[in-house]
């Protein structure tokens, strides 16, 4: 039997203590056996171990060989630039893993506090993290409840378990045991969980779990275990370098045997093996990246997403599932009265005004909903209190009935407090020269308590079986119902109690509330679908109430049960979990460690997972997923700092921001990419064919370092601040099996590799006979022009330059502007065709030069013609 299954006194009597709590000497003796209440923290790594680890990536292995080859030829401006970029990539990295160390302070911050506990009989105050298995806590209002606890003194007690379970309602407490087993924690309504908070009331109970052993520490496990997955850029990108960097190994060994075997002096040829080699590793990537992703992070904190991990940025782009908390997230976190039963007839709560409701019933009623109540308001006009209580006290106020000023007129005298058996409160007010009643509760509690129903004809007799379809139709439709009846007096009674105060009730109206779901978010999700992402929810709430706010969020249908609870998922395998998965849309009464089990099978199944929260419940999930996403106001410590994201503002619909411009990036990241290699494809086929073709080298070293850092340089930068194409989010997430070469990227850069080859031998053919400074400049200008008019042309997959704009991405117009006249001062500044080897071209070869360099620009053109009239 589980511990919320069982008679108090069996609890004591297995622990060892009674309701006097545990002696001073048996205290200490426990804490020595099961340790402090803390969290504990497993495998931190030192600040120097973290550091090193961000230098492990083979692509960053790749540029260090680069930098030491680059400084052994002599090229020390490119060991430098390598340098820099390596020591900045490594610093980025090293500050986002730091940070997320913080996780685990924040856990331990939440039980940094006193308790009352009773010891020997007597009560006074301890550090919780002296609490100990058997030790017997007093919890009061505004307290948090230092650890795991069967109650078994209950006095209107209510906990707010938000953080920890996703319910959005304080959870009433009861002290009887409850026969079902395998309950999740928001089921277990006799027991009280580390780190939530009272609301309201008061109880007691005793330790049955401290420190790790609690809900909390089974988080805090969960989350130090839960290793954080690759993103996607990074799973590709891992494998086009080492692809990469073993056929540029290979192809520049093959230039080196074949140079020398036509009689190539074996120095040059090695320098230009060498040369080819930097040139082809792609050092600049990392810094396009980094550039490209802050830029995105920027952009996004000014609408309200803070990226705390700098690849959360193009993580967004690649999702497929984003699996969403209700409460605070798709919800308003904020009870709100949605309609009410007056008059014998159920109206929305805006709609009260017209000839259905008079006057003065909509008057008595909004009076009662604003009077029998704890509600305060605080000097700013916040309301303060329970959020069921607070939902009438606002739709009072907003037909135009204040608590605030109806309490001088009608102050209160005398009061019932609540509790959980009558389900019901009531106040006595002062009222035209007497007093009258008021009683809110559940309905079910009225039924024998009313004699009469008030409505436009006065008081009528009330019929039972006309209040409880009431109750079902709005109960039906997710709504909490509470009832308002009335009853005058002339005194207030001698004797104050239920029998003789809550008999002979005027029942009034009816309220019902829900937690409701935002405006935003249902646009945010029917965007979703439409760009092929799968939204999915899932809650500790309440079964119906998450198929109700489901329903009209658009994630399931209308009149769809699909509703999986925690029980069902304690049912299924990982492997049966792992074949349903992908049908599942809506889950509620989830424990933390479902929530985990769920992103684990969606990721199984090659599906990237969003995932987010704002509890500590949610906190191994959000490490876990793909991207996880905190919320800002309502998020805990814990759930912000093992996010990759947090969203200032709470809102649902920012998501869909971050996933355009995460969309944006990953596109303009693949046309930097699909640019380098078409640029170094060229270089590579222009070496590698001419010896093939009886001619000579065509470039020197110092010819394929200049191109490499001229083109590479400026317009690739240039390329990541490329705007969004127009169908960013009309076309279904990229497949998580897609590689980086998808979509023809790979044939591109060889065709037009070849092409950009072929011309620039053309050129050699030429210019042959010409004495051998022009046709070498020749070549050396040609390759590096072919590749601006290749930027050009792919700054869009499909649309035609002529229709972009040439000034629509107006740094790269200026970038391919500035490497174009970089390019014509190696040509004719005297000063610098000693170092190029180059010399001035005639006005006839210059043309000759741009005319050819230009065929690459149109022949891409072309290609997006054709994609563009097949359809593609």
């Amino acid at each position: 039997m589980e511990w919320h299954q069982k008679e108090i006194e069996k609890v004591f009597g297995e622990l060892g203590t009674s309701r006097l709590g545990l002696g001073a000497e048996e205290a200490a003796k426990r804490l020595s056996e099961y340790g402090p209440n803390e969290m504990e923290e497993k495998g931190k790594k030192s600040p120097f171990a973290m550091l090193l680890g961000q230098f492990k990536d083979f692509m960053i292995l790749v540029l260090i060989a680069a930098a030491i080859i680059s400084g052994f030829i002599g090229e020390v401006s490119d060991t430098i630039t390598i340098i820099i970029i390596v020591a900045l990539n490594g610093a980025v990295g090293f500050i986002q893993e730091y940070r997320a160390e913080k996780a685990m302070e924040a856990l331990k911050k939440m039980a940094g506090f006193t308790a009352t506990v009773i010891r020997n009989g007597t009560q006074g105050q301890a550090p919780s993290s002296a609490l100990v298995p058997g030790d017997v806590v007093v919890l009061e209002a505004g307290k948090v409840v230092p650890a795991d606890m069967r109650l078994f003194e209950i006095y209107e007690l209510k906990v707010e378990e938000a953080a920890l379970t996703g319910e959005s309602m304080p959870v009433e407490k009861e002290g009887e045991p409850i026969e079902e087993q395998s309950l999740s924690p928001g089921d277990r309504i006799n027991m009280a969980f580390k780190g939530t908070v009272v609301s309201y009331g008061r109880g007691s109970g005793v330790v049955i779990a401290t420190g790790m052993k609690t809900e909390l520490g089974k988080i805090a496990a969960m989350l130090q275990e839960g290793s954080e997955v690759k993103t996607p850029l990074q799973k590709r990108l891992a494998s086009f370098s080492q692809k990469l960097a073993f056929a540029v190994l290979a192809i520049c060994a093959i230039v080196l045997f074949v140079g020398i075997m036509r009689g190539e002096k074996p120095l040059l040829m090695l320098l230009t093996a060498v040369s080819l080699a930097v040139a082809a590793i792609p050092e600049a990537l990392p810094a396009v990246i980094t550039v490209s992703l802050a830029l995105g992070a920027k952009k996004l904190a000014a609408q309200n997403a803070l990226i705390r991990k700098l690849p959360a940025v193009e993580t967004l782009g690649s999702v497929t599932y984003i699996c969403s908390d209700k409460t605070g997230t798709l919800t308003m976190n904020k009870m709100t009265v949605e309609q009410v039963y007056l008059n014998e007839t159920i109206f929305e709560a805006g709609r009260l005004s017209g000839r259905e409701i008079p006057e003065e019933l909509r008057e008595i009623f909004m009076k009662g909903l604003a009077l029998s109540n704890d509600v305060e308001e605080d000097m700013d006009g916040r309301l303060m209190g329970d959020p069921t209580e607070t939902a009438l006290v606002a739709v009072a106020k907003l037909h135009g009935v204040n608590k605030k000023d109806l309490l001088t007129t009608h102050p209160r005298v005398a009061e019932i407090s609540f509790d959980s058996v009558r389900k019901c409160m009531t106040t006595f007010h002062k009222w035209n020269g007497g007093y009258i009643a008021f009683t809110k509760g559940a309905i079910d509690a009225f039924l024998d308590k009313s004699v009469n129903i008030l409505t436009a004809k006065g008081p009528v007799e009330a019929d039972p079986e006309d209040l409880r379809c009431a109750n079902e139709r709005m109960a039906g439709q997710g709504l909490r119902v509470l009832a308002v009846a009335m009853r005058r007096w002339d005194a207030i009674p001698e004797v104050l109690s239920p029998d003789t105060v809550e008999t002979g009730l005027t029942l009034i109206g009816i309220a019902g509330m829900m937690d409701p779901p935002r405006e935003e978010a249902k646009q945010a999700v029917a965007m979703c679908r439409e760009a092929g992402i799968v939204p999915v929810m899932i809650t500790g709430d309440h079964p119906l109430t998450a198929r109700i706010i489901a329903t009209k969020l658009g994630i399931i249908s209308e009149g769809s049960m699909a509703v999986t609870t925690g029980r069902d998922l304690d049912r299924l395998d990982p492997a049966a979990l792992r074949d349903r998965v992908e049908q599942l849309r809506v889950y509620a009464r989830v424990a933390p460690e479902q929530k985990l089990k769920i992103v684990k099978a969606l990721q199984e199944r090659g599906q990237y997972v969003a995932m987010t929260g704002d509890g500590v419940n949610d906190a191994p999930a959000l490490k876990r997923a793909d991207i996880g996403i905190a919320m800002g106001i309502t998020g805990t410590d814990v759930s912000k700092e093992a996010a990759h994201m947090i969203l200032l503002d709470d809102n649902f619909a920012t998501i869909v921001k971050a996933v355009a411009e995460g969309r944006k990036i990953y596109d303009n990241i693949r046309k930097f990419i699909k640019y380098l290699l078409t640029t170094n494809s060229g270089e590579i086929w222009t070496l590698f064919l001419a010896p093939l073709v009886g001619l000579p080298i065509p470039l020197l070293p110092i010819h394929i370092l200049w191109i490499n850092l001229v083109t590479d340089g400026l317009p690739a930068l240039a390329l990541s601040l490329e705007p969004a194409e127009g169908d960013v989010m009309a076309r279904p997430p990229r497949s998580p099996k897609e590689t980086i070469f998808a979509g023809g990227v790979g044939i591109h850069a060889i065709w037009v590799g070849l092409l950009m080859a072929g011309i620039a031998l053309l050129v050699q053919t030429w210019s042959i006979s010409t004495d051998h400074a022009h046709w070498q400049t020749m070549v050396f200008t040609v390759l590096c022009l072919t590749q601006l008019g290749h930027v050009l042309a792919i700054r869009s997959e499909r649309t035609s330059l002529f229709s972009t704009g040439l000034f629509s991405n107006a740094w790269l117009t200026g970038a391919v502007a500035i490497t174009f006249l970089l390019q014509m001062a190696t040509v004719y500044i005297p000063a610098l065709n000693p170092v190029f080897k180059t010399v001035p071209l005639t006005g006839a070869e210059l043309s000759i030069t741009l005319v050819l360099s230009s065929v690459v620009f149109f022949a891409v053109e072309l290609e997006k013609l054709v994609k563009r009239r097949k359809g593609l």
